[in-house]
């Protein structure tokens, strides 16, 4: 009898275990933080004559590295763009919406290392960048889309700075990134924190191994929730 019981405990347990991994997220690292699990989206229903913001901060590596190898900019017909200033660009055409580029005081290496070590100085002292640009007509806006690469599996500092200078209460916000791999991250829980009296929804994540199939993919996303002109 006790060897019968011994058997099933052992049997439940293995189908326990089997069922968590096969339903965890898979991790990546640099050395430091995995990545979490992304925050659950909310549908919406939003008027089409909502008033549209595109936001978006974009630091287009300027080192030489094609974009298909990696870098963080594409060439689209002729001009050269961060992947997430072509992000919001497809955004703001579709929808109909303003643009408007988060831009700091100070100027970002454009060397791939140099940026993404000068990424993670800022994040680990939890810098707050000063911003040159602002906007101005806030209050005119219903609907605030945020782009921003994933840098060190979270917004870059910018962002925080952003966020805290802006209240969105009654407003819908909705992230969008560039990453490699990290999708969001925490990012969106972060913003959902930073803005408890908004409405925030997560928008679509682009892959820089995905740019060529992103101006599609972005379109299909706005299309399946309404908010495409």
């Amino acid at each position: 009898m006790k060897k019968t019981v011994l058997f099933v405990v052992i049997v439940v347990c293995a189908i326990a275990g089997a069922w968590a991994y096969a339903n965890c997220d898979s991790k990546e690292t640099t050395g430091q933080t995995p990545v979490s699990q992304e925050v659950v989206v909310h549908s919406m229903a939003l008027s089409k004559d909502a008033k549209v913001l595109v936001a978006y901060f974009t630091v287009p590596e300027a080192d030489g590295v094609d974009a298909s190898s990696g870098a963080s900019r594409i060439i689209d017909n002729g001009h050269l763009y961060g992947n997430t200033e072509y992000v919001a660009r497809i955004v703001s055409e579709a929808t109909g919406g303003d643009l408007f580029a988060i831009k700091t005081v100070q100027t970002y290496p454009g060397g791939h290392k140099e940026l993404v070590d000068a990424a993670k100085k800022e994040a680990e002292a939890k810098i707050r960048p000063e911003l040159f640009s602002h906007i101005r007509n806030l209050k005119d806006y219903d609907v605030v889309f945020v782009g921003y690469p994933n840098w060190w599996y979270d917004m870059p500092m910018p962002l925080y700075t952003f966020f805290e200078e802006y209240d969105f209460s009654g407003k819908t916000v909705i992230p969008f990134c560039t990453h490699g791999g990290s999708r969001f991250s925490q990012s969106v829980k972060t913003i959902t924190e930073l803005e408890k009296n908004a409405t925030v929804i997560q928008g679509p994540s682009v892959s820089r191994d995905n740019m060529a199939t992103a101006k599609d993919n972005v379109l299909k996303w706005l299309q399946k929730h309404g908010l495409g002109k």
